[in-house]
């Protein structure tokens, strides 16, 4: 790799934290370098999830670093190098690979994160944030449409279709969503006077709370909603220090 084909690792780990206001968030995990690899990077790898098939993608491409929305070391788990952890750790680390991670930070950036490529796909514009450090967003689609079309829409730009709870003819103007398993979000997301909730991930409660309000739920894949924010992070790397980035699509129907 010559040298202006690479950063240094600092550099970039530096130019991440800041561009996403990584400081800011209280996480359920570290937000930034996770394992340290080679001290200059040519070559990144992005993906959803630091998984052990995203490791083996980066292997195969000579990347220097993997660049994920999920990392490790997440609050409750155990922090034993074990079994499945330590298979992946190993392969990181005899291969040199840096391991970048961002959680909430990406979820809530107003240009790269989850929730603004999500919109910026579906053509929604956002009028305003909600929920716990603002990562939930919430706006308005091209023209009013029924909950029935808006999951049919969703269907066709995230390749997977979604559940949607209530009744298809519901007239929708305003949206709440935000990325993943954020369904937890429902009472902020109704208080922003959304006519429907769009989360990834579904729980029993969240069906009642969609019949009792009448505000609609769709559940559109915790792994479909978070793939756009780190594609476009890569690329803006790729784009300003001028080294390669590949996103690695490592299916997942949850």
């Amino acid at each position: 790799m010559m040298p202006d084909d690479s950063v240094l690792r600092e550099d970039l780990r530096a130019d991440l934290d800041a561009l996403l206001d990584a400081a800011r968030f209280r996480d359920y995990c570290p937000n930034g370098l996770q394992v340290e690899g080679s001290e200059r990077i040519g070559r990144i790898v992005c993906g959803v999830t630091a998984s052990q098939a995203l490791i083996e993608a980066a292997i195969e491409r000579d990347a220097d670093a993997l660049l994920v929305h999920h990392g490790w070391f997440w609050k409750a788990e155990d922090a034993r190098i074990t079994g499945f952890r330590k298979r992946r750790m190993a392969r990181l680390l005899a291969h040199d690979i840096n391991l970048f991670a961002y959680h909430l930070p990406l979820d809530a950036h107003a240009t790269l994160g989850n929730n603004a490529q999500f919109a910026l796909r579906l053509g929604w514009t956002v009028t305003g944030r909600f929920g716990e450090q603002e990562i939930g967003f919430a706006g308005v689609p091209p023209a009013p449409t029924l909950a029935g079309e808006l999951a049919r829409q969703m269907g066709q730009v995230l390749g997977r279709a979604p559940m949607l709870i209530g009744d298809p003819a519901h007239r929708v103007e305003r949206i709440a969503w935000c990325s993943g398993g954020a369904q937890g979000y429902f009472e902020g997301a109704l208080a922003t006077g959304a006519d429907v909730f769009v989360s990834g991930e579904i729980s029993e409660q969240t069906v009642h709370l969609a019949r009792e309000t009448g505000m609609a739920f769709i559940a559109a894949g915790h792994h479909a909603t978070e793939r756009y924010g780190v594609m476009a992070l890569g690329a803006h790397m790729a784009q300003r220090f001028g080294i390669h980035c590949e996103f690695v699509d490592i299916d997942n129907p949850v």
